[in-house]
């Protein structure tokens, strides 16, 4: 008799087990989106950084890109370079006729 019963009890335990595991498999909480952010600054905004932030892949440019995001309150830049004119057509007063005088882009995630 004794021996029905502990076989009993192991099987309840198995079969609980089970279900928790299967429960907790189901309630699997999704992951979190991806912020990004891009700012624009105009291309002669007096703090000298727009020779970094202007050359593709520039340790310098990268170092103050992430630091601009991070006083954002962003943890680093996805990207950083010159703005397209799409990105910033009918936000400026004036057309922009040199490429120098576009403004910097630098996109920030978290």
């Amino acid at each position: 008799m004794r021996a029905s019963t502990a076989v009993s009890a192991l099987l309840a335990a198995v079969l609980a087990t089970t279900l928790a595991l299967g429960a907790q498999a189901g309630s699997e909480t999704p992951a979190r989106s991806q912020v990004e952010k891009t700012f624009l600054i105009p291309s002669s905004e007096g703090y000298g950084v727009a020779d970094c932030l202007t050359t593709p892949g520039s340790a310098c440019g990268q170092t103050v890109a992430d630091s601009w995001c991070e006083a954002q309150g962003f943890a680093a830049a996805g990207s950083f370079g010159v703005a397209a004119p799409e990105e910033y057509t009918g936000s400026v007063d004036l057309p922009v006729s040199k490429p120098s005088e576009r403004p910097l882009r630098i996109t920030c995630r978290d």
